[in-house]
């Protein structure tokens, strides 16, 4: 057995070749198809909230949880009904979360923007984050006014971050089988 650590690391660049290839895979897929990969998100946000759902229904029968049994009961039925709610009408819920994001980007938008003139005689550039405020705020209205074309820019922001994680996963393989092979 070696007592080097990184031949050791390194006997796994497989799985990082691996993690690099699939989310390629799932990055091209997303630029190819935007509209099912967002729908294709919310039944898989459906079905980890429904599993979330059930586990936190049976902890209340576990004596060791530290939340009364009330809002696990809350907790539990609020995200089964939304995991229902996902798995049975995915573009709707989408649009639904698309709605409260943006409602969030808008309220986040006027606080920066309430922010930077409270501090505008502490700090210096505070007009950025105004600026960000109102970036915050317009990408908020564009999001309610048309929410497709929202729903679209999430799904590609997804797939450019694959891509990205799928290239830096490769780079890590490669030098792992590098430093693994003989010099």
């Amino acid at each position: 057995m070696s007592t080097n650590p990184f031949v050791n690391v390194s006997r796994g660049w497989w799985v990082f070749l691996l993690y690099g290839v699939l989310a390629l895979v799932f990055g091209i897929a997303t630029l190819l198809w935007p509209g099912r990969s967002v729908l294709a998100l919310v039944l898989a946000f459906g079905v980890l909230s429904l599993a979330d759902g059930i586990v936190s229904l049976l902890s209340i029968f576990r004596k060791d949880i530290a939340l009364p049994n009330w809002l696990l009961i809350l907790y539990a039925l609020v995200s089964i009904g939304f995991g229902v709610l996902a798995i049975t009408q995915p573009a709707q819920m989408a649009e639904a979360m698309l709605w409260l994001l943006a409602i969030w980007l808008i309220i986040a938008g006027i606080a920066r923007i309430v922010f930077a003139i409270q501090v505008r005689k502490l700090i210096n550039g505070e007009w950025l984050l105004a600026l960000s405020g109102v970036l915050a705020m317009l990408l908020g209205v564009l999001f309610l006014a048309n929410p497709g074309i929202g729903l679209i820019t999430i799904a590609v922001w997804i797939a450019v971050g694959a891509l990205i994680y799928g290239v830096l996963q490769l780079i890590v393989a490669f030098r792992l089988k590098r430093l693994r092979s003989p010099a």
